[in-house]
């Protein structure tokens, strides 16, 4: 395991015939930044698998190659927060981000 700034925020582009999971298909979305938690480097390989919490507060190692960057928030303390937010900050607006912006309410369905 390596540490990473934890407050690098990165953005699902899921490569369909890609490696697996797949993050769309397994709680993710298209339209939210990701919180990295940490990032694994298997040595059999030379992807990166970054570990991030996805809607349904489930942790999952997700292959770099599904990733793109975003940003980095100093003061964000959520796992996740919706790019068209994140758009707004960038853009100058003053936003306050809440801690945890989910609108997760933990009934979950499986």
């Amino acid at each position: 395991m390596l540490t990473l700034d934890t407050h690098v925020l990165l953005r699902v582009v899921q490569i369909n015939d890609g490696p697996r999971p797949l993050p769309l298909n397994n709680g993710f979305n298209d339209s939210t930044a990701y919180r990295a938690l940490g990032m694994f480097n298997p040595s059999e390989t030379s992807d990166a698998y970054f570990i991030l919490s996805n809607d349904r507060d489930e942790i999952w190692f997700i292959c770099n190659r599904h990733l793109r960057t975003v940003g980095v928030l100093d003061d964000f303390q959520g796992f996740r927060v919706p790019l068209d937010l994140i758009a707004r900050i960038k853009d100058g607006s003053s936003v306050a981000v809440a801690a945890d912006t989910s609108t997760n309410n933990n009934n979950h369905t499986h």
